[in-house]
Formats: C-alpha cells, structure tokens, sequence
C-alpha cells in the first residue's frame, strides 16, 4: 500500500475536505438568490478581515492576473514606478511594466534578505513615483518584507500608491491594509487561505479606486476595475461569469478562518514555522532566508553537502511528500516546503519524519530522530 501523498508546496497547499465538498456542489445560475448572498458575505468578509475601505474583487484568475491588474489600474503610461523586489516574484513586476511601458526603477535585495524601509525612503528623495510595489513574501526565497515599515516610509509621500503582493502572505503572515497603510493588496485562493488554484483576490482601498477614476480609459478590458466594480457592488449584475463553485469555496475558507480567528492563525503559523526551521536545521539543512525575515508561510532549505536535488526530492516523494524545487540560481541546490494555510501539526510531523527517512535512505550513516525530536521540542515550548 503506498503511503497517502502530502503535498507540501508553496502553493497550491491542501484543502480541507469541507472546502473540497463546496466545490463539488450542484452549480447554480450566477443570478441565484443564494448564490448572490453568499458572493456578497464573501466580499464583505474580505473588506472586514484585511480592513478595507474601498473594494474587494475576487476574480477567475491567478496571482499573476492580480498583479497586474494592481499596476494597469494605477499607473498611465508615462508614470513612475519603484519596484521592491526581493526574489523571483518580485522581479515579475519588472516584466510586466517592461510590456506596459512604465518608467520604472528597481531595488533588489540579495536573495534571502529583503530591501529595508530606509532604502526606501532614500530612494523617494530621489524622484517622484506614482506607485511602490513589495512582495511581502517571495516564494523563492523565503524571506518576508518589512511592508509596515515601509508603508510608515510612504504615508509621508500623499500621491503614491503602495501596492502590495500577499500571495504568499495574506492569511498566513500578519497583514491589514489600515496598519500597513496598503492601498492595493492582492492575493489567490491557492495559498494561505487553503482554496484550489482558481481566483484571484484584490483590494483596492478608496484612494486606489479614486486613482483608477483619475487615469480615463486603461488598454486593458478584462483587468478593468471599472468593468468589475459594478458586480463586486452588486453581486447580482453580470460582466463575466463567476467561479460559482469557487467562490463557495472560497467563503467557506473564510469561514474557515473566522472561526479558527485572524490573530490565532498567525500565531500557529508562526508555532509551526519555527518548529519546521528547527527540524531542517537538526537534520542538517541551513535556510536561505536571513533570521530576521523569514517567513512563518514556507521554508527554503539548502541541501546539506553530499545530498542531490533531483534524488533528494524523488525519494521524498516516494515516501510520500512532494516539495518544490528551487528557482533561480538556487534550483538544484535547495527545496522549498510550503506550510501555510490548513496544514495542522500531524501533517508537518509526518513531512519530518518522511524527510528523515529519504535521508537515511541516501545517506545510511544519518541518524535517525534529529528532525521529529527537534520539531516536537520546540512545539512543546521547549
């Protein structure tokens, strides 16, 4: 009998079997009362939970989708635009304002460190800017931005938008448009919020959608908060079909989340992360990410000396678990494992004691019981 498949990546993370049967329901027109009701408790939920004052769009479509619908509906063509960008999916901003046509400058950190508020605000002093981007955590590192700091930076700067990418953020990492001074945040369900792949989450803040007022007509249709804004506001107009069994889905995660609470949720996230980074480094993996900022949502984990990616990860899986590889100039040297979302203790206990095993499997002279010992203590307060 082979053992029952983990799937511990940065995303798409497990589902819940109670999210899972949300899907699976007899879909209905998208005008049917019910279906209506609940598509608005979603978005009012979403406005509530991550404090929004303005919009909430939940949309068929990617993280990607959403990051650029956070650029084309706040910058025209001959804005500014400064891009923080701390890893693989920071530098996805820099592409797509090549294919826009932006006036853009970047400040990169070195992977596993972020860029600091100050260079931030060093830079602002230097040229003005219609908007700011930071990927609050970049997958391919592992690293978590400082968007408070830096949102504190930008409240000095009145005509700047400051969008943020919490793909791999929202739900797991400590985020709130109100505190963080956010005026764009975006998401997908595949992440933290433990929803398959499928829908794209944006809020846009009332200086946001007064921004895209400002700007006339935009080039793009299907990424147009003014062909959107109509149905968020009423969910029971039409521009394009919804993602009816999605977005149950999606509202039954929040739910999800309301019972578990917001400030719960980041507390286990962080409880299981620091169990999860004592474990690696017990069993011999260092982490890419500085001390300072890592991430409570994933871990990437740079292989001990002696210890191949592709056999690494192939005998892991056999025993059960799937991680993702690297990117970038780390692929081949390392593997990232997701632990976000409704990843619960047994789950990444058991992902401990299947990396154990794939060790002593590629490497006879490992000994046994580093890693679970290590995670268990650190659980246990120890």
């Amino acid at each position: 009998m082979k053992n029952r498949k983990l799937l511990m990546i940065p995303g798409p993370t497990p589902v819940l079997r109670s999210i899972q049967d949300e899907m699976g329901r007899e879909t209905v027109a998208f005008g049917d009362r019910g279906f209506v009701s609940d598509f608005q408790c979603l978005l009012e939920d979403l406005k509530n939970m991550w404090s929004c004052d303005g919009m909430a769009f939940v949309i068929a479509a990617s993280g990607s989708f959403a990051m650029e619908m956070a650029l084309v509906n706040t910058l025209k063509r001959e804005d500014s635009l400064l891009i923080v960008s701390n890893g693989f999916f920071g530098d996805r901003f820099v592409e797509i304002a090549e294919k826009k046509g932006y006036d853009f400058d970047v400040l990169s950190a070195p992977w596993g460190e972020v860029v600091g508020a100050q260079e931030v605000a060093d830079q602002l002093k230097k040229k003005k800017y219609a908007a700011v981007t930071v990927t609050h955590v970049d997958t391919s590192t592992g690293a978590v931005a400082p968007v408070r700091e830096i949102g504190e930076v930008l409240q000095g700067y009145s005509d700047i938008i400051y969008i943020v990418d919490g793909v791999c953020s929202v739900a797991g990492e400590p985020v709130d448009m109100k505190k963080d001074h956010i005026n764009v945040l975006f998401s997908g369900s595949q992440k933290a919020f433990g929803v398959a792949p499928g829908l794209a989450l944006l809020w846009a803040d009332r200086k946001s959608i007064e921004r895209r007022k400002s700007i006339g007509e935009v080039m793009e249709y299907y990424a147009d908060y003014q062909k959107w804004a109509p149905v968020m506001a009423d969910t029971g107009k039409y521009f394009a079909t919804p993602a009816i069994n999605m977005i149950w889905a999606m509202k039954k995660a929040v739910e999800v989340i309301k019972e578990e609470g917001l400030d719960n949720r980041y507390e286990r996230h962080r409880r299981n992360a620091t169990a999860m980074r004592a474990a690696l480094e017990a069993m011999g993996f260092s982490l890419l990410a500085g001390e300072s900022c890592r991430a409570v949502t994933l871990s990437n984990a740079l292989y001990p000396e002696g210890i191949e990616d592709g056999a690494f990860r192939e005998e892991l899986e056999r025993q059960g678990v799937q991680v993702a590889g690297g990117l970038g100039a780390y692929a081949g040297k390392m593997f990232r494992l997701g632990h976000m979302g409704n990843v619960d203790e047994h789950e990444l206990a058991a992902t401990v004691c299947a990396i154990e095993k794939t060790l002593k499997t590629l490497s006879p002279s490992y000994e046994l019981g580093a890693g679970i010992t290590a995670f268990l203590k650190k659980l246990c307060g120890e």
